[in-house]
């Protein structure tokens, strides 16, 4: 796939792309041993089938895929006709359920007896004792463990969507870059970026991690009451969802001048985050993007206070498979999308992180989602 986004062209999901994510994933839980696939209404549910309840309720709702079987999605009969207004409606069977009757005895007949299935990780643990209860010679495993990369190879269009919510937290960090954060808290900038977000197009706003001074030293550190003053690094880690596909990514800005270490570990980090880009290849073992970030960072003697993986996976969750970490060999594949975001955390001094949503294309290049300057940028 080319660098440039100019193909980049956001275009409606249609029945034949969820009857084709439906078909791949029945076989994919064949070849790994797998009687089926049971999803429950989330993030693999509306991969599959553009289908999300306006409530998750206690009422069971689950798709039933399988090789050589039709898929079936069970479901209330108050909630039925939303599921048949989704597009991938059109590529599967509706099977309803009405208050008072057993929906187990609905779905035991559509699942082998004795089969062993992938269950999608967010399901109810009631519902699933009830499946057992109804089918004891059955067992279960999760989606992640059996599964990890049901979502993980982006087709065409998943990118263009990637590629726009990308170029959306692009547009809302160099607007950040305008505001005022010395003498605001913390929580000010956090809703500035948030309100950013949404004016540049995204539905859904997942974080907006906003970390000064020591606080910056907290890779996970939510926005507080905490004054940014000047002198303060200041690392800003947002993102969400716009297409239904996510966004995240970390830019770590100074207000006023840098001190000669601020800049010192800030070009380290730069430096790692590069290495960390331009090892990915298809091919590469996921725990090679990690390596070479990490060796950067080891080498100059700060390895100690790089305290996470280099990454991980986006998609329509802006967490998900796969890991970029030391003993993850799965090889990366084109399509594949993830963050590449070393960084170093001084604690009770500062911190700073990089952070860009990356993919392998077929040349064997990498390409970023995220292309805002990685230097340090002052703000006041």
């Amino acid at each position: 796939m080319p660098s440039s986004h100019a193909t980049d062209e956001v275009v409606p999901f249609t029945a034949d792309d969820y009857r084709a994510r439906m078909a791949r994933a029945a076989e994919s839980a064949a070849d790994a041993g797998l009687a089926g696939v049971l999803v429950a209404p989330g993030p693999d549910l509306v991969y599959l089938t553009g289908y999300q309840p306006t409530a998750i309720t206690e009422r069971l709702t689950v798709l039933v895929l399988a090789a050589g079987q039709d898929p079936v999605l069970v479901v209330p009969t108050l909630e039925a006709p939303d599921a048949e207004k989704a597009v991938g409606a059109a590529a599967l069977t509706l099977r309803d359920w009405t208050d008072g009757k057993d929906p187990y005895a609905v779905t035991a007949p559509l699942l082998d007896a004795g089969g062993r299935f992938g269950v999608s990780d967010n399901a109810w643990a009631m519902h699933l004792l009830g499946l057992q209860q109804a089918l004891p010679g059955t067992a279960y495993v999760s989606l992640t463990e059996a599964l990890p990369m049901l979502r993980g190879v982006k087709d065409a269009h998943e990118l263009a969507r990637i590629a726009a919510a990308g170029a959306a937290a692009d547009q809302a960090y160099g607007e950040i870059l305008k505001v005022r954060f010395a003498g605001r808290r913390e929580t000010d900038v956090a809703a500035d970026l948030a309100r950013l977000l949404m004016e540049f197009g995204h539905s859904q706003v997942d974080f907006t991690v906003v970390g000064s001074g020591p606080n910056g030293a907290n890779p996970h550190h939510e926005a507080g009451d905490r004054v940014i003053e000047r002198g303060d690094m200041v690392v800003l880690d947002f993102g969400g969802l716009k297409h239904g596909y996510g966004s995240d990514t970390t830019r770590t800005v100074h207000v006023g001048e840098p001190t000669d270490e601020e800049r010192r570990v800030h070009d380290l980090v730069r430096e790692a985050q590069q290495a960390g880009f331009e090892a990915v290849r298809p091919g590469v073992a996921c725990q090679d993007v990690d390596r070479a970030a990490r060796k950067v960072i080891t080498d100059a003697g700060y390895g100690e206070y790089f305290i996470h993986r280099t990454g991980h996976g986006i998609g329509v969750t802006t967490h998900e498979p796969p890991y970029m970490i030391e003993g993850e060999e799965l090889p990366i594949v084109p399509g594949m999308c993830f963050s590449v975001e070393p960084g170093v955390y001084l604690p009770g001094r500062f911190g700073v992180r990089i952070e860009d949503i990356v993919t392998a294309t077929k040349d064997g290049a990498g390409r970023r989602f995220n292309n805002t300057p990685h230097e340090m940028a002052i703000v006041e």
